[in-house]
């Protein structure tokens, strides 16, 4: 098994029949100490974050490849906090769609001036591209194409598979009288087929869940949601 990768929150490995594995850590993103989804540096970490991240992760990806929403889950060992996926090659160096149903956290911070905070938002959907250096500057559409990233079609495909997960994920959770406030997925293409599938993770490392005003740690997010 060779590693491939080492990112903030998990490790990637080759396995020997074609496969890659997952391994996820306890470490999760934000600033000073306080847990932020669209950081892009590590900020703490959580003792058992790792297999509660998989664990949920585990729990849409099923449900999602039981309504065949491509993704590149495989299968996952909740104890060994890994996961099975298909390979698949990021757009450019790799980028993030979040999608927005409230204005809190990085969007508040830029559009401040024209948004209250926790306004509601009808499943805005924006692209930033990974790159620390730049802080993941939001990127256009159009910039996108001209930078030969992805075509024009490919991104519809990608807001439109963004709205759709979004508010998959977001109804599941509406069942355990959780709101999403947003959500960071990413996207990559099939290496075999070329075919657009959501990849990496979903859990309460990639989004904001609220009960009325209060936040939910992802942690706790986890035991809700996977309760019976």
């Amino acid at each position: 098994m060779e590693l491939k990768y080492q990112g903030k929150t998990k490790d990637v490995y080759q396995l020997e029949d074609g496969p890659l594995l997952l391994k996820f850590k306890d470490d999760v993103t934000g600033e000073n100490g306080v847990f932020d989804p669209g950081a892009n540096t590590v900020g703490l970490t959580i003792d058992g974050a790792g297999r509660a991240g998989l664990s949920l992760t585990t729990f849409f990806y099923k449900k999602l490849n039981a309504i065949e929403v491509p993704t590149h889950f495989i299968s996952s060992d909740i104890e060994n906090a890994t996961m099975t996926v298909k390979p698949a090659t990021v757009f450019g160096k790799g980028l993030e769609v979040i999608c927005r149903f409230r204005a809190v956290g990085s969007f508040l911070r830029r559009y401040g001036a024209y948004v209250e905070e926790g306004q509601k938002l009808e499943s805005f959907v924006e692209v930033t591209i990974k790159d620390d250096d730049r802080l993941d500057p939001p990127i256009s559409a159009d910039a996108l194409a001209e930078l030969q990233i992805l075509s024009l079609e490919e991104y519809e495909t990608l807001k439109q598979r963004t709205v759709e997960i979004s508010n998959f994920v977001k109804a599941e959770l509406a069942k355990k009288g959780l709101e999403l406030y947003d959500i960071k997925l990413e996207f990559g293409r099939d290496a075999k087929t070329g075919e657009i599938l959501l990849i990496d993770e979903i859990s309460g490392g990639n989004m904001r869940a609220y009960k009325g005003s209060d936040y939910i740690e992802p942690l706790e997010l986890e035991k809700i949601m996977l309760s019976k």
